[in-house]
């Protein structure tokens, strides 16, 4: 059988802002990154690897997402998550959930143990219950935005001045592709706000040819279809990988939009526009040097 190049990109956000320091996130990126050449070296499915590096960026509280959501303006942190294998396009997702510890692996279970696609507030509680995920006892306590994150939205105060989804995507050894996405939404959010990461094709795709990951102020993504648009510029108009990627981008910032994308297609070419001031992002592509930046 055939050996792919095998690649992993993952991202910690487009919020970033140039006047705070984000090394701690960057040191965890590299070592999720780390983590993933393993995997994908033993040969773990893109869709593991992916759900692997997004249930690290969610537990280490560093990140808009997992144990690092900040509270909705009704006091309490409502999480979205999705995944998207794309060798069967089957996918996932979770929305406006409040008590299980890792998102992505709801979505996950969704996408597995389900017939749908999108569950939903309690109703996405308890059936992560039911599926036997990690669940959390005290919400109030368990969830800490990161201190980068905190003097961010304390310098800034308005809505939607502060976001940080997280996101995988990968190509593993078999050459299949995988996407996932997870976020606690936008600082200062409407209670059952609920933004592009959950939703196929706005905040992640992935198909035979390419896998997305979106990042940055979700309305605007869900108004371009942003993840599924890079992936049909590829397929109907022919553009390659970055020309597409970029091209999102352009139209996202004409809408008035800011964010960015991690992108991988089929022959481990990676994409990661953005046109926020910052994007926490990095990579691994077989033996190549791990790649970790932020600005």
């Amino acid at each position: 059988m055939k050996s792919f190049p095998f690649a992993l990109v993952i991202h910690g956000g487009a919020g970033a802002h140039t006047d705070v320091e984000y090394k701690p996130q960057e040191a965890h990126i590299r070592k999720t990154l780390e983590n993933g050449r393993e995997w994908l070296t033993l040969g773990v499915s893109a869709l593991d690897a992916v759900i692997m590096a997004v249930k690290a960026l969610e537990e280490s509280g560093l990140y808009v997402a997992g144990r690092g959501a900040a509270p909705n303006l009704a006091g309490f942190t409502e999480l979205d998550a999705s995944v998207m294998e794309g060798r069967t396009r089957r996918c996932g997702a979770v929305a406006a959930i409040r008590k299980v510890k890792s998102p992505v692996e709801a979505a996950r279970a969704v996408m597995e143990k389900t017939s749908h696609v999108m569950l939903a507030g309690s109703g996405a509680d308890n059936f992560a219950a039911e599926a036997g995920l990690d669940l959390i006892d005290d919400p109030e306590s368990y969830y800490r935005p990161s201190a980068q994150d905190q003097k961010a939205a304390a310098k800034r105060g308005a809505e939607l001045s502060t976001h940080g989804t997280v996101g995988a995507v990968a190509l593993d050894i078999h050459g299949h592709l995988a996407a996932a996405t997870s976020t606690g939404g936008t600082f200062g959010k409407r209670h059952g706000r609920i933004g592009d990461t959950p939703l196929i094709g706005a905040g992640t795709w992935a198909d035979a040819q390419v896998a997305i990951s979106s990042t940055g102020h979700g309305e605007y993504f869900i108004r371009l279809c942003a993840a599924h648009d890079i992936a049909a510029r590829m397929e109907y108009g022919g553009q390659p990988l970055r020309q597409a990627a970029d091209a999102l981008i352009g139209s996202l910032g004409r809408l008035g939009g800011d964010g960015g994308v991690i992108c991988l297609d089929k022959n481990a070419n990676i994409a990661m526009p953005y046109n926020s001031q910052g994007m926490k992002r990095g990579f691994i592509r077989g033996n190549e040097e791990i790649f970790v930046s932020t600005f």
